[in-house]
C-alpha cells in the first residue's frame, strides 16, 4: 500500500526561496495548480471581450488631414509689419497646437458643419435611455414623497457648449517629431463626417492666421489714423501755446535772474543784522527796566551804563534825587527807540525780501513754464512724424497678408473603420485575464503564512516530514480511537501506519524506544497522534506505554474514562509503586501513566535524575513509550524531556500553524542541542487541498483508502 506521506511530493514548498529570491521554477508550479481560476477568469474577460467588440462597440472612423508651419515668410516690402510670422521653436509649434484645439476654433467648425443638429455630438437629440442616473433619482425622489421634479430645458448656450466639448474629445492634434507639421484628425461614427471635420478645421485654422492679422492690420490702421489727428490738433495747440506765452509775459534773461538772486541775499544778510540789533536793543531795555525796578541807584547806573547818570550818582547825597531819575528815563526811552527803529528797519527789510522773492519766483516759474512748453511742442512734433510715418507703411500692408501656415495634404473619407480592433481587443481581453487569474493566485500563495504540503514544511524548517495525517472525523475525542478500530483501512489509520514505519526506520542503527511527541502551540493534533500511534504499535503486538507530559493541561481524561487515578507524580515522588499507577486501556490495548496535578514546577521534576532513571527502567519493561508534552513554545517541560527521550515527533497543523510559530519552536530545541527526528503534517483537510489547487493528486490517494 502507497505511503501517505509522499501526498502531495510533487508540490512546490515555496514561490520565495530561502534568500527571499524568487523561485521561477515554483512560481511557475504554483500558477500551473491555480491554473482552473487562471482559466476562469481567461474565458471571463473573453467573453466579454467578445461582446464589446463584436456587439457593443460601434465603428468609429479615422480621417486626417496635415498642415505645415511656414517657417520662411514672403517679403514683398521691406516695411515693418503690425504682426510679425510666427517662430520655429517649440514653444511656438505647441502654442498653435493648442490654437487649433481652442474652443474658439471649434465652435466655428461645429457652426461651419451644423454639427448642433447631428445625435452624434448634440446627445440631447440622442433618443432616450430606459435607465438613466438622472431619470432614475428623480423617480426615487418621487417614491420618497418629494415629488417629481420638473427637468428644466437646457439653454442654446449649454447645449452649444456641451456640443463643442464632444467635438474636441472627437478630434486630436499632433506634432510630427522634428517637423513643423501638424496632423488634425478626427474620429466619428460616419467616414464622410471625420474627412469633413479634418478638412474644415484646418481650413478654418488658415483662415483665422489671415484674419487675425488682417484684422490686426485694420485695427492698428483705424488706430493710428485717430492717433495721428489728436497727435496733430495736439502739436498745433503746443505750437500756440508757446506762441501765446511768449506775448503774454515779459520774461527775464537767466542772467537778470542771476542777479535778483544775489540782491535777495544780501537783503537777507542785512535783515539777520537788524534782527540781531534787535535783539540787543530789548535785552537793554530789559536790563534797565530790571534796574529801575529794585530802586538801587548803582544798579540803575551800572545797567545804563551812562557816564552823566554816574555823575548825578555822586550827586544823590546832596539831595539831587529828581535829576537822577529824569536822566535815568531819558536813557531808558533812548533804549526803547531803538527798539522801535529796529523793528521799523525788519519790517521795510521784510517787505523787500518778499517782493524780491515773489518777482524771483515769478520770474523763474514763466521760464520754466516756456521752457517745458518749447519741450512739450518738440517732443508733438517727433512723436506726429513717427505715427503719420507708420500710418502710411501700415495702409500699405493691408492688402498683402498671408497664413503662417498652408495645408499639406486632405483628409480622404476612410474605407473602413478604425476601431473597434476586435482582433486586438480580444488579444487584450486574453493577456488581461491571464493577468488578473494569476495575481489572484498569487495573491491567495503570497498571503499564505502557514503549511499546505510537505515540501514547503521540509523548505521553510530544514526537517523531513515522517508522516501526514488528515484530519480524523470524529467528533468527540473518545470517539477517535473507536474510529481508528472500526476503520483499519480508512485514510487516517493508514498515515498513522506510516509514521509509525517511518519513525521506527528513522535510525535504523538505534531505533528509537521513547519517542516523544510535541508541537507549538496547543490544538495541532499532538495527543491525539501519541494514541493513534500507541495503538498502532500495540496492535503489532508490542509492550506499550503512553505518559501524559503535560502536568498543566491533562486533556487524557477528554479520551480516556479516567477518575481518581494517581498518576506519574506520585510514582516520581515514591508515593504510588509504579504498576498501581499504571492503567491498562482496553480500547488503546496499551498501558497508560497519567499526568497529576502538582504544585510543582513540572519542569524541575522533569530535569532531575530521578526521572531519568525512571525512563530507563520502563526502558526494560516496555518496547516504546509513547511521552505526549506540552508545546515547547508554551512552557519548557518538552526542552527538558527532550534530552531524555530516544526521537522527536514534532507536530505542525495543517493550514493553522503559522511559519514563525514553527521556526522559533524547532529553534529552542536546537538551542539546547536536542534534534527533533522529523516533523508531521497533522489535521489535513481533504476539501481544504482541493480548494488551495491540489486536489488531484490528493484526491487520488484519498480515494484509495476507506473513510
Amino acid at each position: 500500500m502507497k505511503d501517505v506521506s509522499t501526498i502531495e511530493r510533487t508540490s512546490r514548498p515555496s514561490v520565495l526561496s530561502g534568500s527571499e529570491e524568487i523561485d521561477v521554477t515554483e512560481l511557475f508550479k504554483t500558477l500551473w495548480r491555480g491554473k482552473i481560476w487562471i482559466g476562469i477568469c481567461v474565458f471571463v474577460a473573453l467573453l466579454l471581450g467578445g461582446w464589446y467588440a463584436f456587439f457593443k462597440a460601434e465603428p468609429m472612423f479615422t480621417s486626417s488631414a496635415v498642415v505645415m508651419l511656414e517657417s520662411r515668410q514672403e517679403n514683398v516690402v521691406d516695411l515693418e509689419s503690425v504682426m510679425t510670422g510666427l517662430s520655429a521653436d517649440q514653444a511656438t509649434i505647441n502654442t498653435e497646437v493648442e490654437v487649433i484645439r481652442s474652443r474658439g476654433l471649434i465652435e466655428k467648425l461645429v457652426n461651419e458643419l451644423d454639427l448642433v443638429a447631428d445625435p452624434e455630438f448634440n446627445l440631447a437629440l440622442q433618443s432616450p435611455q430606459i435607465f438613466s442616473v438622472g431619470g432614475t433619482l428623480n423617480q426615487i425622489r418621487g417614491w420618497l414623497g418629494g415629488g417629481l421634479v420638473d427637468e428644466v430645458p437646457p439653454s442654446e448656450r449649454v447645449i452649444l457648449d456641451s456640443v463643442i466639448d464632444n467635438v474636441i474629445r472627437a478630434i486630436s492634434i499632433t506634432n510630427l517629431r522634428q517637423s513643423y507639421v501638424f496632423e488634425i484628425t478626427a474620429v466619428t461614427k460616419k467616414a464622410e463626417k471625420s474627412a469633413a471635420i479634418a478638412n474644415t478645421l484646418a481650413d478654418l485654422y488658415i483662415l483665422e492666421q489671415i484674419e487675425v492679422k488682417f484684422a490686426a492690420t485694420e485695427q492698428a490702421t483705424q488706430w493710428l489714423s485717430e492717433r495721428v489727428g489728436q497727435l496733430q490738433v495736439e502739436l498745433e495747440q503746443a505750437v500756440a501755446a508757446v506762441k501765446d506765452f511768449n506775448t503774454s509775459t515779459t520774461l527775464i534773461s537767466a542772467e537778470a535772474l542771476v542777479g535778483l538772486n544775489r540782491q535777495l541775499k544780501e537783503s537777507r544778510d542785512r535783515l539777520r543784522d537788524a534782527q540781531q540789533a534787535k535783539a540787543a536793543a530789548v535785552a537793554r531795555v530789559a536790563a534797565l527796566e530790571a534796574a529801575r525796578s529794585t530802586d538801587d541807584p548803582q544798579a540803575m547806573v551800572e545797567a545804563a551804563g551812562d557816564s552823566t547818570l554816574t555823575r548825578f550818582l555822586q550827586m544823590l547825597n546832596d539831595g539831587n534825587r529828581d535829576a537822577f531819575s529824569a536822566r535815568f528815563m531819558q536813557v531808558l526811552e533812548r533804549a526803547q527807540l531803538e527798539v522801535t527803529r529796529a523793528d521799523n528797519q525788519i519790517i521795510v527789510l521784510e517787505t523787500s525780501i518778499n517782493t524780491q522773492e515773489t518777482q524771483i519766483e515769478q520770474q523763474s516759474a514763466d521760464l520754466v513754464e516756456l521752457q517745458q512748453l518749447e519741450r512739450e511742442a518738440e517732443a508733438s512734433r517727433l512723436i506726429y512724424e513717427y505715427f503719420l510715418n507708420r500710418l502710411k507703411e501700415t495702409s500699405i500692408q493691408q492688402g498683402i497678408q498671408q497664413a503662417d501656415s498652408r495645408i499639406l495634404s486632405q483628409a480622404v473619407v476612410p474605407q473602413r473603420p478604425s476601431a473597434p480592433h476586435k482582433k486586438l481587443i480580444l488579444a487584450l481581453s486574453l493577456v488581461l485575464g491571464a493577468l488578473i487569474g494569476g495575481a489572484i493566485v498569487l495573491g491567495r500563495e503570497f498571503k499564505q503564512n502557514t503549511f499546505r504540503v510537505a515540501e514547503d514544511l521540509e523548505a521553510k524548517t530544514g526537517y523531513s516530514v515522517l508522516g501526514q495525517i488528515p484530519s480524523i472525523p470524529a467528533r468527540k475525542r473518545k470517539n477517535v480511537l473507536q474510529y481508528l478500530a472500526d476503520k483499519p483501512t480508512s485514510a487516517a489509520a493508514e498515515a498513522i501506519r506510516n509514521l509509525r514505519t517511518s519513525v521506527l526506520l528513522s535510525d535504523l542503527d538505534n531505533p528509537p524506544k521513547i519517542i516523544m511527541s510535541t508541537s507549538s502551540i496547543p490544538g495541532e493534533g499532538k495527543t491525539t497522534q501519541s494514541i493513534a500511534l500507541t495503538q498502532n504499535l500495540a496492535g503489532m503486538g508490542k509492550r506499550v506505554l503512553l505518559i501524559e507530559g503535560d502536568m498543566r493541561r491533562r486533556v487524557f481524561a477528554e479520551y480516556f474514562d479516567i477518575k481518581n487515578q494517581k498518576g506519574l507524580m506520585s510514582v516520581l515522588s515514591h508515593d504510588v509503586a509504579l504498576e498501581d499507577a499504571i492503567i491498562h486501556e482496553p480500547t488503546l490495548q496499551a498501558d497508560l501513566l497519567i499526568a497529576e496535578k502538582t504544585s510543582t514546577n513540572a519542569a524541575d521534576v522533569f530535569s532531575t535524575e530521578r526521572f531519568r532513571n525512571f525512563l530507563d527502567e520502563l526502558r526494560t519493561m516496555y518496547d516504546y513509550i509513547i511521552i505526549d508534552t506540552p508545546p515547547v513554545l508554551a512552557v519548557p517541560d518538552a526542552r527538558v524531556i527532550g534530552q531524555w527521550v530516544d526521537a522527536i515527533i514534532y507536530t505542525v497543523k495543517w493550514d493553522s500553524t503559522s511559519q514563525r510559530q514553527v521556526r522559533e519552536g524547532i529553534k529552542s530545541f536546537e538551542s539546547v542541542n536536542v534534534r527533533v527526528a522529523g516533523l508531521v503534517l497533522g489535521q489535513i483537510s481533504s476539501s481544504g487541498m482541493k480548494r488551495y489547487g491540489y486536489g488531484d493528486s490528493y484526491g487520488a490517494y484519498s480515494s484509495y483508502y476507506d473513510n
